[in-house]
């Protein structure tokens, strides 16, 4: 009994004290509530596609508006097919049609925050991936004006997760503050994990649980994350994200 209440008090600890001190973060960053004037310009982290003829893929993160940055980051792709003159990038919005093509800079500040760059593959890693990628994104089912949802999803973060699993060789590990990124996109509540190292049970995106070489093990618990990466040694939490070596 003395056992499990310290196990419980522990996992409740895990939750509860790295969403305070994100707010605490958050607060400090001083990003102002007018989202609609916010700066979305580029965060300048990628080259001029002149400069650059190689194929490009990207995914990004950046810490979404107003108080749900406490909780959660919005993530994207944005990829260049060899040769192209410019880059395309792709969210899943809850606003219009949700997925949208080119609707912002490629590596704009998510209304003021500064992306940060989640995955990269160039030349002719990236070229490979470009076609699947693509035709995961024309595939994807959760796309009709209404279907996205903040919490527990679909949202940007399930459409990422969804679309890089047709590149399970990129081993992408989305972090845990990527709310959404466990939603049964497709329906089915055991699959395997998008690097196809491992095993996902979802319950509809409100408890779950993952366990994968690459993932590590996760506990989501309405859509909050807890776990631990062995591979490469980091403590996962909610609010804060990874603590340790970075997913690389």
């Amino acid at each position: 009994m003395a056992a499990t209440k310290t196990s419980l008090t522990l996992f409740a600890l895990l939750l509860l004290v790295p969403v305070a001190v994100s707010a605490v973060l958050h607060q400090a960053h001083g990003v102002g509530p007018n989202w609609q004037t916010a700066d979305r310009s580029s965060a300048a982290l990628l080259p001029p596609p002149a400069d650059h003829p190689g194929a490009v893929v990207r995914v990004m993160a950046a810490r979404t508006v107003r108080w749900r940055g406490i909780f959660a980051v919005h993530s994207w792709i944005v990829y260049k097919p060899e040769g192209a003159s410019a880059y395309i990038r792709h969210d899943y919005t809850a606003w219009g049609d949700p997925i949208r093509r080119n609707g912002f800079e490629p590596d704009g500040r998510w209304f003021g925050r500064t992306p940060e760059v989640l995955f990269a593959a160039d030349g002719p890693a990236a070229a490979a991936m470009i076609p699947r990628i693509e035709a995961a994104i024309a595939a994807y089912p959760l796309r009709a004006r209404g279907d996205y949802q903040v919490w527990p999803g679909p949202n940007s973060n399930t459409f990422v997760a969804a679309v890089m699993e047709a590149v399970p060789e990129a081993r992408l590990v989305l972090p845990p503050t990527a709310i959404g990124k466990d939603f049964p996109h497709d329906g089915r509540w055991l699959r395997l994990t998008p690097s196809g190292t491992g095993v996902r049970l979802s319950l509809g995106g409100y408890a779950g649980l993952t366990v994968g070489w690459v993932e590590g093990v996760e506990v989501n618990l309405l859509a909050a994350v807890v776990g631990i990466d062995v591979r490469r040694p980091a403590l996962k939490v909610p609010g804060v994200g990874r603590i340790g070596m970075a997913a690389g």
